[in-house]
């Protein structure tokens, strides 16, 4: 890794100065951001992360004098040009030459594992983690709010996989339950075989709200309430209609997936763990955990004075494991309990994590510490990543509740921006390079802020073709490559460096030596905003660049290492909104 050979050389050197070991080092010298100032070192060390934390007189000295002191110990090297104090900081200037030479080698090198080889990652431990994401629930439309789950599970995802790790996707379906009750009666009465066939979760859908208008109908609670039971009781017929709603409802999510760029290893869910569920309600008996209320319901406490403060009820009165979560108490559903105790007698895994909104935090939460009384030491290592509310998001038809209307809204808005542009005519398929990218504009609006936070959804800002946008990073992707397509590819080895020392070029450059940073950052928070503000800020450079270092017109050395910068940016962007899960396009 380009930056880890120069941070080794500089710990090197530090290490002889402060008498500790170059590794011990490693971690507190890192690439610095690049900034409008232009003249910017590549590297800094934060004095406060090396000094004796045991000695108070050390804490007490200006951190400035001691950086300063540290500065003049230090001498310039072949790698280092340039050694000066900040305020608490010492800067490291790498060689201008020796920069440009090393970054472009080590992408080019590299390719799409730049920056993930980086030593940065030498004492992360490869692991097997299991994670479940998207989870809609069968025989309903595909619910924007779901869109937020699996985009994120999929960043998650393919950054482990990225990483190293071996990771399983597992999309936990909510497939059972009274619902389904309702469902079968609605079906029975307002169903049409032929519809279901050729849109199921559309005519479902439809079924759903006419049979909910007489949901608290005596009549219709009794005939969902004998429907659901024979469903539980594996009725043969019942059973059949059940199992038809599920097959065809997963085969529609899977069509949308494919649109979103998005696979599975597993598709579970609630109703493979109706046995089990009621093997952990005897467990939880056994351990002398499940209590019953006066009402008959079956709870666990959870406080910590055992005084029933805190409780999770995990057991209806009529002695079947619950299924609906949403009444004021937190439900724990011994299916999921199941589940999770079922994948790691089937994966072995090292870590889990649930992506879902975060009304369901303390459903997790509570989830875990059931686990760990239960005796199973692993839950410590169950993750859940939750996110905020997206607000605002409508088609120009009203209000949305269907993910692919607004596939299909962004991708036709798109269409139209591009068809407005003169360069349109050249786009080969104009409608999948609409998708492509429109979907980006969708994700970089969703991940340029915390996950945590709600945000507030604009068509207008997420299409912008400037500033900001997902649009923006597809654009300098499609010129990037446009101009090796014009140009050819440049060979490394031809490559004179001396002609990349303009400012323009060396801000690319120390930008490109940043990316493993990023990359260690997002895989310790699981937060895509690191790599979406670097790819972001990656772009506005590379149009800089493109603009004040032409190629076209230049003497040839010029134009090859130039040709060569121009490269190694569409490269490390490519990786960057791959990891994001867009597909980049080479020409819009």
């Amino acid at each position: 890794m380009a930056a880890g050979s120069f941070r080794r050389s500089i710990a090197s050197q530090l290490s002889k100065v402060l008498d500790l070991p170059p590794e011990n080092l490693i971690k507190s010298i890192s690439a610095v951001p690049v900034s409008k100032k232009r003249h910017v070192a590549d590297f800094q060390l934060s004095v406060a992360s090396v000094i004796e934390h045991n000695s108070s007189d050390c804490l007490a000295q200006d951190l400035h004098l001691q950086a300063q002191q540290l500065a003049e110990r230090l001498k310039c090297d072949s790698v280092v040009s340039e050694i000066s104090a900040g305020p608490g900081t010492v800067n490291f200037t790498i060689n201008r030459e020796l920069l440009a030479k090393t970054v472009l080698q080590q992408v080019w090198k590299d390719g799409s594992e730049y920056g993930v080889k980086s030593e940065l990652f030498s004492t992360v431990p490869r692991q097997k983690a299991v994670i479940e994401f998207s989870s809609p629930n069968i025989a309903k439309k595909f619910h924007i709010g779901h869109l937020r789950s699996t985009i994120v599970g999929n960043f998650i995802a393919n950054l482990k996989v990225a990483l190293g790790h071996e990771v399983v996707r597992i999309n936990y379906l909510g497939d059972w339950g009274m619902q389904f009750g309702l469902l079968g009666v609605g079906f029975q009465s307002f169903g049409s075989k032929e519809k279901l066939k050729s849109s199921p979760l559309q005519h479902l859908f439809e079924v759903y709200v006419q049979i909910n208008k007489a949901a608290e109908d005596e009549n219709t609670k009794k005939l969902a309430k004998d429907f659901f039971r024979k469903l539980e009781e594996h009725d043969e017929q019942t059973l059949s209609i059940w199992k038809q709603f599920r097959d065809l409802s997963i085969e529609e999510y899977i069509r949308i997936y494919k649109r979103l760029g998005v696979h599975f290893d597993e598709y579970s869910g609630e109703s493979f763990y109706q046995e089990k569920a009621q093997e952990v309600l005897k467990m939880l008996e056994d351990k002398g955990l499940l209590q019953k209320t006066v009402a008959g319901t079956g709870i666990v406490d959870l406080s910590e004075k055992k005084d029933l403060s805190t409780v999770s009820t995990v057991m209806r009165s009529d002695g079947t494991s619950l299924y609906i979560t949403r009444q004021v108490n937190i439900f724990v559903r011994c299916q999921d309990l199941a589940a999770a105790i079922d994948r790691m007698n089937k994966h072995s895994w090292d870590t889990m994590i649930y992506v879902t909104d975060k009304s369901q935090s303390n459903h997790f939460q509570q989830l875990f510490q059931i686990l760990k009384l239960m005796g199973y030491d692993w839950a410590e290592r169950c993750q859940h990543v939750s996110f905020g509310l997206v607000q605002g998001m409508k088609t120009r038809r009203g209000e949305v509740i269907f993910l692919e209307d607004v596939l299909n809204e962004v991708r036709s808005r798109m269409l139209q921006n591009m068809t407005s542009t003169k360069t349109t005519k050249e786009v080969q398929d104009p409608v999948e390079t609409a998708e492509k990218v429109g979907l980006a504009a969708l994700i970089i609006q969703d991940f340029r802020g915390l996950l945590s936070s709600d945000y507030q959804f604009s068509w207008d800002r997420a299409l912008q073709s400037r500033g900001d946008t997902g649009v923006f990073l597809q654009y300098t992707h499609a010129r990037l490559y446009s101009l090796e397509q014009m140009h050819g590819n440049a060979e490394l080895t031809d490559v004179n460096v001396a002609c990349l020392q303009e400012p323009d070029a060396i801000s690319v450059l120390q930008h490109l030596l940043r990316y493993d940073e990023v990359l260690y950052r997002s895989s310790q928070d699981l937060q895509p905003k690191h790599i979406v503000s670097y790819l972001l800020t990656l772009s506005h450079l590379a149009a800089v660049a493109h603009k004040t270092l032409p190629v076209k017109g230049s003497a040839p050395a010029v134009a090859q290492a130039r040709l060569c910068l121009f490269q190694a940016a569409r490269s490390v962007l490519a990786n960057g909104m791959k990891l994001l899960g867009i597909t980049p396009v080479t020409q819009m």
